[in-house]
């Protein structure tokens, strides 16, 4: 089983929307959607997971890899509706540190995407989009 991804463009930040399971298996892609978002896009990445059904250890170390990755490109990550078991030491509001990547960097948790598109919010952008082949059409 692996993930489907697209990637929005929206005023001063990008959004990377999964679905599916990320687990190992699905690692790898993960790592080039993170790739492209940072090859694409500016400000924060919002890791939108509403359309993620969970994810193994392997892709919560994916996740912390990747806030590192773009921590390193002078991008935060922060996410939105995180599932079941949530992030690592996470709580369950806006600016709880995510407890990615050994406290090295902060990963802000949004309730849901709504939430975490309103504390970026800036209007009269142009918005684009990306997604991968498969991506289901009703999410």
């Amino acid at each position: 089983m692996t993930i489907e991804w697209r990637y929005t463009i929206h005023p001063g930040l990008g959004v990377l929307s999964l679905a599916g399971f990320l687990g190992q298996e699905a690692v790898g892609r993960f790592q080039g959607a993170v790739g492209w978002a940072l090859a694409r896009g500016t400000g924060p990445v919002v890791l939108d997971l509403t359309g993620l059904r969970g994810w193994s250890d392997g892709g919560r170390l994916a996740v912390s890899e990747a806030a590192l990755r773009l921590a390193a490109e002078g991008r935060g990550l922060e996410l939105a509706a995180v599932p079941g078991s949530g992030a690592p030491g996470a709580g369950s509001g806006a600016g709880a540190d995510g407890g990615f990547g050994d406290g090295k960097v902060v990963v802000t948790v949004h309730g849901d995407l709504a939430a975490a598109l309103a504390a970026h919010r800036d209007r009269g952008v142009e918005e684009r989009e990306w997604r991968s082949d498969a991506w289901p059409e009703d999410a």
